[in-house]
Formats: structure tokens, C-alpha cells, sequence
């Protein structure tokens, strides 16, 4: 494996490791106030200090991990699901269908991301549950319009006639030839949306959008922090180290796949 490789699946399996542990233990109590110890600095017994209402970073740090990568992992599995479903539709039966879906779809895909999922947030309220929805809206057009273009470019190959030919209806010949066939640039798409996605969430957390307190958030700690700054920098440090890093590494992750299903990567 090369260096990229390692560093990318160890620090996946890290946040994982900690995003697991954080859901069944953690430290302290994320949500335990204690006005008496508040702003400590990283020591003993909080490793990585307290905040202004004396809740344990790493405590609070463990339980985001968990929240932001299930919102995350739920998110891209919805805009995979929708945009394959949606993209082998289309690109199979064009005419009419394809039209009518790639209209709807190009239309969501002029509008960025971000606005999207504001502009859904406003209509579901700040929740988990509506950011998982307004998210998975938002990022399924760009697999919509990926799966497309691949089955496109497969429809008409010859064992693509030939499943029709032998009377084969066209689910089976989209579930037994063309959705295997579109696995590649599915999985590495969904590997590079999953780093989106946790950008997304974290930047709505941070302007208030996301997950409500007292559930931590790296997004909404970096939000609570910005009074701090001065007096405790750990505050917005570590939630900062923890998305950086996440991000480091699932964009080498990526990059491992993409090398490893891309013919042309290889033996480079």
C-alpha cells in the first residue's frame, strides 16, 4: 500500500474507532455542566480542557464524531440510492422520462449545495433528521447526472442488447448488468461527497442550522468558541483538528480508490 493509502484508512479508522466508542462511553458526560471548573485548560483530569460551561472537550468531541459521520453516512446513502435510481431510470428509458428527470435535475444542480440545503432547512426546521433530508436532496442531482452518463455509455453494448433480446425485462437488465457496471464511479463519487457532506453539516452546525444544543457537534463547538478564542484557544482548536483531519482523510481515501478502479491508475 502506498503512504497516502495508510495515512488516509488510519485516520477513517480513527474518527470511526472514536465516533463508535463515543456513542456506548466517553470520558465524562458531554452534556454534565460544572460552572466550577469551566475554561480549564488540557490537563488532568480533562485531557483536552473544558469549555465555557465546563463540559469536557474530548467527551464532547467523542459524541460529534459519532453525530456528524451517522449524519454523513446516512446523507450519502440516501443520495446514492435516489441518484442511481434516478440516473439508471433516465439513462436507460431516455425520451420523455429522461427529460422529464434531468430537467427537475438540472434545475436543483444550478443551485449550489450549500443554498440548497438552507433553503430546505428553512422549510424542515434545524434537526438531524431535516439536515439528513435537506442534504440528501442537495447532493443526489450530482449522482443523478454521474449514473446517467455512465449507463449512457453502456446501453448500447452488445450484452446490453443481448439481455433484451433474450426477452429480459429491463429491471433485470438494469439491476444485472447495468448497475455493476456503474459501481466505479458510484463508489468514488460517494467517497468524495462523504468529506462534502461533513463539511456541509459542520458549516451549517457553525451558523446555527445544524444539530441544536446541547448535542455537540464539531460544527456548533467551533460556533461556541468564537468568544473564547483569546482566553481558551483549545476551544476552536480541536473541533478544527478533528474536521481537518477527517476530511485529510477521506480525501486520500478517495484518491486510493479512485487509483485502485481507475484501469489508467494503475501500475502508476
Amino acid at each position: 500500500m502506498r503512504p497516502n493509502q495508510i495515512i488516509g484508512l488510519t485516520l477513517i479508522a480513527l474518527v470511526l474507532s472514536a465516533a463508535v466508542i463515543g456513542t456506548f462511553w466517553t470520558p465524562f458526560d458531554p452534556l454534565r455542566i460544572d460552572l466550577r471548573n469551566k475554561l480549564a485548560a488540557p490537563g488532568l483530569p480533562n485531557l483536552l480542557g473544558t469549555d465555557e460551561f465546563g463540559r469536557d472537550i474530548l467527551s464532547r468531541l467523542m459524541a460529534a464524531a459519532g453525530t456528524s459521520t451517522s449524519i454523513s453516512l446516512i446523507t450519502v446513502s440516501f443520495a446514492v440510492c435516489g441518484g442511481v435510481t434516478l440516473g439508471m431510470i433516465a439513462g436507460y428509458a431516455r425520451g420523455a422520462v429522461d427529460r422529464a428527470i434531468m430537467m427537475v435535475n438540472d434545475a436543483m444542480l444550478s443551485f449550489p449545495s450549500m443554498l440548497l440545503a438552507l433553503a430546505l432547512l428553512s422549510i424542515t426546521g434545524a434537526n438531524k433528521y431535516g439536515i439528513i433530508l435537506a442534504l440528501g436532496l442537495a447532493y443526489t442531482p450530482a449522482m443523478v447526472r454521474v449514473v446517467r452518463g455512465a449507463v449512457l455509455s453502456l446501453r448500447e453494448r452488445e450484452f446490453i442488447e443481448a439481455s433484451r433480446i433474450m426477452g429480459n425485462s429491463a429491471a433485470y437488465t438494469m439491476l444485472r448488468h447495468l448497475l455493476p457496471n456503474c459501481l466505479a464511479p458510484v463508489i468514488v463519487l460517494a467517497t468524495t461527497m462523504f468529506g462534502s457532506v461533513l463539511l456541509t453539516e459542520s458549516a451549517l452546525s457553525f451558523l446555527g442550522l445544524g444539530v441544536p444544543p446541547p448535542a455537540p457537534t464539531w460544527g456548533n463547538m467551533l460556533a461556541s468558541a468564537r468568544p473564547h478564542m483569546s482566553a481558551a484557544p483549545w476551544l476552536g482548536i480541536f473541533p478544527g483538528l478533528c474536521i481537518a483531519l477527517t476530511l485529510l482523510g477521506i480525501n486520500l481515501f478517495g484518491d486510493a480508490i479512485r487509483d485502485r478502479l481507475d484501469p489508467r491508475m494503475r501500475g502508476l
